[in-house]
């Protein structure tokens, strides 16, 4: 068989056109090839997760897939991100800084400044339009978050989901954070449902592996030689801290010394693997932060297991990334695949002082106690459970560093990064210094793939690349960062480094920030270089340092769209965002279409509202979910079982209110409808009615009060996707008759709980 003719795509046909077919000469466009022998890229991001808790950075967690990376490749000590998700997931896949890209802050947050908008602009491309032009193939897994919240839903706008932005094929989830037993699972641009369901054996980290392997499997078979970019974000260590019991038990007792203790045998761990440079001090524990000694035994009991859990969740994701390592081994191209691993941020401590087995209680305002907790102790981990661990284990998981996710001391932002390239970095193992920001990842993997960033895309001009590249590093280790200076802000709080020295001030979460604020509030500094762990504050020794880098901060503010400076975290949650239904108290719904998730759904929490449904119940009757919204973590559900029209209130896992007819219902069509009364503070009194007449009522002495989901358990119509919001059914128990619609219609403004969204705004992401 003869060779085809091709030719450039976008060039002039480069074959003979004649009268005739015989007459004629064809050829083929070809899009731009990548160049052979070019090597595969593969970076994994993990959630959540500290510098101190992988076991090549000193942690006693068993992490066997991560430390062969090690072993056979670069650690860097000195990698840093902007100490919170989407962020970071901009600047690793754009090479421009956060707010350079909009993404200043959560996507859930974002607002109308040009800082923070939320929409990485065209002219900022990805990594994956930049290698997709180049000839690869381009593949997202997992974690996604860097979608509007508001356009999370199905039928709003996909301009910022994955197959907009250079990925040919994805599979994960859209939002900040998912149950990993139940999550709510995107494939390329519609949601699915999970493959099995958690009594069958699904999780999703197994999830992700599988389908890593498959789209590498898929592409080999076609494209044997085409190299592939594949982005693998997983949801681990996030909470919630979800994982096989038999992995659980492989720590029992592990942890039963404490985070004072832990903390102590990591740090001399990392100074001896040289993780951390000679004479790094350990920083002291805040005050805010218990000594071990000091807790009863139920709280060691209770906080020594949920370190458990949280272990053998970091194991479990290590077993599965092992996988897919294996199997691009057993293909033969492990060693030609360059492969990144890190963390978005610090390890986190949204789980408060006692960490919860139901994180929505938190944002919720509703305080765990260490009794409320131990009753769920045997459940914690499984499907009955929404856990995260107490902030004692995150400020450990971050050992030497202060602080932890959010903030701007080197716990918030200081994370594991490893590099492995066997076929292009000949160094085995060790520990690199340098200073990095994730800023500098893309430039470096150009870099290394011989790749200059490219002019235009899709014929949009490009801006310049912000991060430098560190790819001169992976072989010498003496070679100085081409870095100069690196700012960072986060909620208000900001900070810069500039030749190994670091300035840095916290702005109080949730506090306004005036100019007579900031004009008050007190740098300090560090010289990082030889200070790891921000012992020695030296504000008052170097004020001129401290001066010049604090007028520098202003200058990169100016630069790079920092301004305006906005600590209201919680009411940005609360603004509208573009793409948002237009207001109005009357919503509508349809049987059978996709979730509808917090930011979209209707909101009647804490309002007097009416739940009415246009149905029809053939003469055998009818049953199933007219209208529901959360999971057995928090939510409400309409439904009709045996005959009979009920309404259940979840209250945060902590209590069901059921109210059901006190008759059957006839067949044919009817109106049925739920009323709520709003009687006070978080509380009311339901009815139900067929037509006008009541048949049913009851007390709700407390009602969800802010957040009924914060993971994907949407609000559907005619179903319950995931988990159900009560044991009295099984999802997705569908309605068995005819819906015709459902119609929510709310009085009252919602009332706003700025302390609530806070909350809200921390633990999703």
């Amino acid at each position: 068989m003869s060779e085809l003719a091709t030719y450039p795509e976008g060039t002039p046909f480069s074959g003979r056109i004649g009268r005739t077919a015989a007459a004629s000469q064809p050829a083929w466009p070809l899009p731009k090839q990548a160049r052979a022998g070019a090597p595969n890229v593969l970076v994994f991001l993990l959630d959540d997760v500290g510098f101190a808790q992988l076991g090549c950075f000193g942690a006693d967690i068993r992490t066997p897939a991560f430390d062969r990376l090690a072993a056979g490749g670069l650690r860097y000590r000195d990698f840093h991100t902007t100490a919170i998700c989407s962020p970071t997931r901009a600047c690793l896949l754009t090479g421009r800084n956060h707010h350079s890209n909009g993404v200043g802050i959560i996507q859930e947050m974002a607002t109308g400044f040009p800082g923070y908008n939320g929409m990485v602009p065209r002219e900022n491309g990805f990594l994956s339009e930049m290698l997709r032009a180049e000839g690869y193939a381009t593949l997202a897994i997992g974690k996604w978050h860097l979608t509007l919240a508001s356009e999370y839903a199905s039928g709003a706008s996909k301009a910022r989901w994955p197959l907009a932005r250079g990925f040919e094929r994805f599979y994960g989830f859209i939002g900040g954070k998912t149950n990993q037993w139940w999550p709510t699972l995107a494939h390329d641009n519609h949601y699915i449902d999970p493959p099995r369901r958690p009594e069958d054996g699904y999780h999703l980290n197994a999830d992700l592996a599988d389908r890593a392997i498959e789209y590498i499997t898929d592409l080999r078979t076609v494209a044997p030689g085409k190299p592939f970019f594949m982005y693998y974000c997983l949801a681990a260590g996030h909470a919630p801290h979800h994982v096989e019991k038999t992995w659980i038990d492989r720590y029992r007792g592990q942890f039963d010394g404490g985070w004072d203790k832990w903390r102590e045998e990591v740090f001399a761990r990392q100074l001896a693997m040289g993780v951390v440079p000679p004479g790094t001090r350990l920083s002291p524990r805040p005050p805010w932060v218990g000594a071990w000694d000091t807790l009863d035994a139920p709280a060691r009991r209770l906080y020594a297991r949920q370190m458990e859990v949280y272990a053998a969740f970091l194991e479990q994701t290590d077993h599965h990334v092992g996988r897919v390592l294996d199997f691009i081994e057993r293909i033969g191209e492990l060693d030609d695949t360059l492969i990144l691993l890190a963390s978005d941020n610090g390890a986190s401590a949204e789980g408060g002082e006692h960490g919860s087995f139901n994180e929505n209680q938190f944002v919720n305002r509703v305080e765990p106690t260490v009794e409320q907790n131990l009753a769920h102790l045997d459940d914690w981990g499984g499907v009955r459970s929404f856990p995260n661990y107490s902030w004692g284990w995150a400020w450990a998981g971050n050992t030497p560093l202060r602080r932890w996710k959010r903030y701007l001391h080197q716990g918030g932002m200081s994370d594991p990064l490893i590099v492995h390239w066997p076929g292009g970095i000949a160094a085995r193992g060790e520990v690199r210094g340098q200073y990095v920001h994730v800023v500098d990842v893309t430039p470096t993997i150009l870099d290394a793939l011989g790749l200059a960033a490219p002019a235009t895309l899709d014929g949009i001009p490009q801006r310049p690349l912000e991060g430098v590249s560190f790819a001169h590093t992976f072989g010498d280790a003496a070679a100085p960062t081409r870095k100069e200076v690196q700012y960072y802000e986060m909620i208000g709080s900001r900070a810069l480094w500039a030749g190994g020295w670091k300035a840095v001030v916290e702005q109080p979460q949730g506090e306004p920030l005036t100019d007579a604020a900031l004009a008050a509030q007190r740098w300090e500094l560090y010289h990082v270089e030889r200070d790891f762990s921000e012992c020695e504050d030296l504000a008052d020794r170097h004020p001129a340092k401290l001066r010049e880098l604090v007028e520098r901060w202003w200058v990169e503010a100016g630069k790079y769209n920092v301004l305006p400076l906005d600590s209201r975290m919680q009411l940005r949650m609360g603004e509208r965002k573009p793409g948002t239904r237009p207001a109005g108290n009357r919503h509508v719904y349809y049987p059978g279409g996709s979730p509808q998730f917090e930011y979209t759904a209707v909101d009647v929490k804490n309002r007097s509202h009416t739940i009415t449904a246009e149905v029809e119940i053939p003469a055998a009757g009818a049953e199933g979910v007219l209208l529901a919204h959360g999971s057995w973590f928090a939510g409400y559900s309409l439904y009709v079982k045996d005959r009979r029209l009920v309404y259940v209130h979840n209250h945060l896992g902590l209590a069901e209110y059921r109210i059901a007819s006190t008759e059957a219902l006839p067949a044919g069509r009817l109106v049925l409808r739920f009323r709520f009364t709003r009687t006070g503070e978080h509380r009311g009194r339901g009815a139900l009615f067929v037509g006008e007449r009541m048949i049913g009522e009851g007390e709700i002495p407390h009602t969800v009060p802010h957040v009924i989901e914060t993971s994907g358990e949407g609000l559907c119509c005619g179903y319950d996707s995931g988990l159900p919001v009560t044991d009295d059914y099984r999802s997705p128990f569908r309605f068995t008759g005819r819906i015709d619609r459902v119609i929510v219609e709310v009085e009252d403004a919602p009332p706003a709980d700025d302390g609530a969204l806070l909350r809200a705004a921390l633990t999703d992401h």
